[in-house]
């Protein structure tokens, strides 16, 4: 997982951590409230049905009980209902006495059933115990959805009833589906309400994490060395890691400048009497191992120092302002070119800061300067600006821009520049290794060197280096 930018909270994005906690427990919220949810819709139907069907029992009972009374009627008429709707035409209440003799069937109904007639729940394979109520759902005339309840009625064997008593299921479902829109718009706002207390425990249990990406971004801007603080027990062994290979890290560059020291003076001492010898002696093996020497001398010392830069750069980097330090250099090369009256202007964006070693920046910075004064005419401009980022989590670099207005160079000859020794004009001071530093310098660092023309007229010389933030001010 990527960690997310220093202070930043968690980012709920494809792949992230976050997304993936939050994307779990939501399905399986999901899941669960469904579940929930068709199993209390479920029982609120069946609880439902029980009471609708109570109350049409009641009115079967008694339907049954005047069947049973009336021994001389062979279809006798309840009167003791006493429910007008009943007596309504379509009144969505309905009972029916069918008379079972045999194959034959004769049936009274209620005035409301008008000459229509009820489905028997026998008919459609709804069987029930003997002596105890049949429920369910048919369709009576006009295709209206009837709730029945009936009732075997057995009063010998010439006398055998099916007594049934229908009601039309729409209140039944119109009650059924307003509870279902309540369960469903509850379950969406505990959904809701968990989605939040998953946001928020989330972000509680990641912000160690998040505090360990500020920690890091503050050991690699060189503002802090280890991660200190107190973690979660879950996270300790991981601090504990990379303080461990924070260390090892110092520990393997503090050992690798012992060894360039060392190297340094082993290698020193020994050309040092070559050359020593060689100079008392005209003869051309002497001039020879002269010459040799020299060039091993310019070999050791610049290798040496490439080595040194790397061994500095590998450490966590310190940081330091660049105004000053480019101020400085700007009024130090106008007294040193003194004598060529070079006005130097100097343009610098407010609190911009280098990523690394303070005398780094001023050797890179000072050959520029010091090569650009070298060539001007009469003027040097020097502007040090920021670039953007295109992301947050890009590395932002800063920009130092140096101009002068001397005779330029060929853009075929650019190519030389950077190189070992090269000196684009021997009539120049200097050893030719001051830009090969500044190009190798600047790769150490993650930057670049590149050269263009000037506005001005002359070479433009452009480095850009890492930014950094500006380092907390001394406790």
């Amino acid at each position: 997982m990527a960690l997310q930018a220093a202070g930043r909270p968690p980012e709920y994005t494809p792949g992230s951590l976050a997304f993936r906690l939050v994307l779990s427990a939501m399905a399986i919220t999901v899941v669960v409230l469904l579940v929930v949810g068709l199993v209390l819709a479920q029982l609120y139907r069946n609880a439902a049905e029980r009471a609708f069907d109570r109350q049409l029992d009641i009115y079967l009972k008694i339907i049954v009980a005047e069947v049973a009374n009336a021994a001389d009627e062979r279809l006798p008429e309840p009167v003791a209902l006493g429910d007008p709707l009943f007596a309504f035409p379509n009144s969505g209440w309905y009972w029916q006495i069918t008379l079972v003799t045999g194959g034959a069937r004769e049936r009274r109904t209620s005035r409301s059933l008008v000459e229509a007639a009820l489905p028997l729940l026998a008919d459609q394979g709804i069987r029930g115990r003997p002596g105890l109520m049949r429920q369910g759902y048919a369709r009576g005339a006009g295709g209206m959805e009837l709730r029945i309840v009936e009732r075997d009625v057995d009063l010998g064997a010439d006398a055998r009833y099916v007594v049934s008593v229908a009601a039309a299921s729409a209140d039944l479902e119109a009650e059924i589906a307003a509870f279902n829109l309540a369960l469903a718009g509850t379950l969406v706002v505990l959904a809701c309400a968990f989605l939040l207390v998953v946001i928020i425990q989330v972000r509680f249990g990641l912000r160690p994490l998040s505090r360990i990406s500020q920690v890091l971004a503050d050991v690699r801007s060189g503002k802090a060395e280890r991660l200190d603080g107190t973690y979660p027990v879950e996270i300790v062994p991981l601090v504990r890691e990379v303080n461990a290979l924070i260390d090892a890290n110092r520990e393997i560059v503090e050992r690798a400048r012992t060894h360039v020291g060392n190297l340094a003076h082993a290698l020193k001492t020994p050309l040092s009497v070559l050359m020593n010898e060689a100079g008392t002696r005209d003869d051309p093996l002497a001039v020879r191992v002269r010459d040799q020497a020299g060039v091993m001398r310019d070999q050791v010392a610049h290798h040496l120092e490439r080595a040194r830069m790397a061994a500095r750069v590998s450490v966590v980097a310190s940081v330091c302002d660049v105004t000053p330090v480019v101020t400085a250099l700007a009024r130090t090369m106008e007294k040193i070119h003194r004598a060529k009256d070079l006005a130097i202007d100097v343009h610098i964006a407010d609190d911009v800061h280098f990523r690394g070693e303070q005398q780094d920046l001023e050797e890179m910075v000072g050959n520029l300067v010091d090569n650009a004064c070298k060539w001007a005419s009469s003027r040097v401009e020097v502007e040090v600006c920021v670039g953007r980022a295109r992301t947050v989590r890009d590395r932002v670099y800063f920009h130092v821009i140096i101009d002068d207005d001397g005779p330029g160079l060929d853009p075929a000859r650019r190519m030389d520049v950077g190189r070992r020794g090269r000196r684009l004009d021997e009539s120049k001071p200097g050893s030719g290794l001051g830009l090969s530093i500044v190009h190798e310098l600047a790769l150490l660092y993650g930057g670049r060197f590149e050269l263009s023309s000037a506005p001005i007229g002359g070479l433009r010389t452009e480095l850009v280096l890492p930014a950094a933030a500006a380092p907390p001010p001394p406790a």
